[in-house]
Formats: C-alpha cells, structure tokens, sequence
C-alpha cells in the first residue's frame, strides 16, 4: 500500500499530526501512510465507539505513535489531543443514513457538537489547518449529474444535515477566526479495514462478505441505483495533498473525493462475483436478493473532480476495478 508518495519531497519527520477517529477505516489508513514516510508524530484520538483497536494495534510500538482514548464531544479531551500538532485530519463522525434516520440525536451530538469542539480546538491550539471529512450526502435531492461543489440540493436525512453544518461552521470559522480549513466530500469510499459487519456496513464489503459466505446479498430497490464507488488509496492522496497544499487558493474550499465513474448496484455486484469467484468459483451462481428502497437514499452519485485536479493537483490512480481487486484480497482474508 501507498507505494507512491503523496506528499512530494516535503520531509514529514518535522510535522506531527491528529487523526481523530484514527481507528476506524479510514483513520487507519491514514496512520498507516503517515507512519510509513516517517511522519514526526502520529497522534489518534478514537473513544472506539465504531473504530476498532485491530485497526492500528500494529502501529503501538511505533515511537511516533500515540493513543489517545476519548470522545470528541469532550472539549477538554479535543483540546488535549490538538496540542503541539501542525495538522487535524479530523474523520471521527458516526456515519451512515440508515443510523441518522434511527438515532438522530446521537448523529448530531458526535458530527455537529463534535465537530465544532475540534474547530475550537484547532483555534485555541493554533493548530496550522485542519482537514476535515465531508460527505456526499450533500448534495441531498440534487439530480445534476456530474455533482459539482458549488450546487447542492436538500438534505435527505440527518446524517447529510450534519455534513452540511460542518461545513456552514468551517466556513464561519475560517472568515471569523482565520483558521485553515478543508473539507473532502467522500464519495462512497471502500478499502482495507472497512468493517463488513453491523446493521450499518457499507455496501462493498457487506456484499464481499455475504457472496464469501454463500449468502445472497439484499438490493434495496431495482440495482439501478448508482454510486461513484472511490477506492482508499484516492482519499489518502486527497487528505496528504490537501493538508501540506502551498497554493493558498486552494484553502477553505470543499472537495469532491472521488474517481468520477458511476457503478449501478447491478454493476457492482456482477464485478463482485467475478472477482469473488476467483476464490470460489460457487460464487458466480449465488442469486442476488431485492428488496424495498432505503428512505434517504440518492439515486445516483457521481462527482466533477475537476476542482480537486485544478486546486491540489489530485490524480486519483485506482478505478472501482482496480480498487476492487486490491480490496478484495483484504475481504477474502479476512471471510475465509
């Protein structure tokens, strides 16, 4: 993994970093690239509410490594981890539409009073910039096709509610206050250490798991739905390339994060199969189970990164396909 360097020939044995949520997906993966350049410190904070401890127990030896255990709706714990740090990557959130549709309350206490506990700590710590994760969802009922940053529709559920206040707060920060600040609207991300289980996994490696284990996987509508599915590596460049960004144009923006390909459902599944049936050939025949669509869900999503390409220089390298090959090593290992 991150064979390629994304951060050019700056030398990251002087910075030090904060990744909030550092134990989840893709926290961790985030870890895992700054430790491996030699970054100067690598601190996470994680309460591990949704992360896990096997996601970054590799990393406890490393000497620029640091465990902070605490939530991010504690201020005293948010300024604590923000202390002596150049930069946040801020990724703890409680993520998926389903669970803001059931626990609101809780989505908006972890993302909106959460996030706004580390924007003030980012200033009271001088923190240099924070990058933060934003989200797709934003774009709610829009039907413009490519999404581009600028044209958003109406939120479809708590969770994209949330997102969007982040950024409405980021924005005020930064005008207010002079913080630096950038957020990456993720695109459906997957990857290594992307948690199959729970009623509220992700897509990609719910269904990895379940064709793994001979079960057919449940489509909520017809399949025709369509996601621009973005492998991790894409987010880990995107996160680099916009915390050590010289070009001050290219600061208290929002991204799209993506590859800009959109995949149906349908799609999806067939290169699951086909991919899958390489280590159980049974798999090609397993059926494929439809049900009722998810209130909040979009229709379709698929994203302009032209501003990213134009601003921070993003190169996103690995398609759905590519992504997928990579990834399903991961799932396979982790099923079998």
């Amino acid at each position: 993994m991150y064979s390629t360097p994304y951060h050019g020939d700056k030398d990251l044995s002087q910075l030090s970093f904060l990744i909030t949520g550092g134990a989840g997906f893709i926290g961790s993966n985030l870890v895992e690239y700054l430790l491996k350049y030699k970054a100067g410190k690598v601190r996470v904070l994680d309460n591990f509410a949704t992360g896990h401890r096997s996601n970054i127990e590799q990393f406890f030896e490393n000497p620029n490594f640091e465990l902070i255990e605490g939530d991010i709706r504690d201020l005293d714990t948010c300024n604590l981890a923000a202390k002596d740090v150049d930069y946040i990557l801020h990724q703890a959130a409680l993520g998926s539409v389903p669970r803001s549709i059931n626990d609101p309350i809780t989505s908006n206490e972890v993302n909106v009073s959460g996030f706004l506990n580390m924007l003030q700590a980012c200033r009271s710590q001088n923190v240099k910039r924070m990058i933060y994760a934003a989200s797709s969802s934003t774009y709610g009922d829009s039907k413009e096709l490519p999404k581009v940053e600028d044209r958003i529709g109406k939120p479809l559920s708590p969770y994209a509610v949330t997102k969007y206040v982040n950024e409405l707060y980021a924005d005020v920060f930064s005008n207010l206050y002079n913080l630096e600040l950038i957020g990456l609207r993720y695109f459906n991300v997957f990857g290594q250490r992307q948690d199959p289980n729970g009623a509220y996994a992700a897509v990609i490696p719910k269904f990895a798991s379940q064709l793994l284990r001979h079960e057919s996987p449940l489509i909520n509508g017809t399949g025709d739905y369509s996601r621009d599915f973005t492998y991790i590596d894409n987010v880990v460049q995107m996160n680099i390339k916009s915390a050590l960004t010289e070009n001050p144009e290219a600061l208290n923006k929002v991204y799209n994060v993506a590859f800009g390909q959109k995949t149906t459902l349908n799609e999806l599944v067939q290169i699951l199969k086909s991919n899958l049936a390489t280590y159980d050939p049974a798999i090609a025949d397993i059926e494929i189970t439809y049900g009722p669509l998810r209130n909040g869900d979009i229709p379709h999503s698929l994203a302009s990164i032209d501003r990213a390409v134009n601003f921070l220089g993003y190169n996103p390298y690995y398609s759905i396909e590519m992504g997928l090959r990579e990834a399903l090593k991961w799932y396979a290992l982790e099923t079998i």
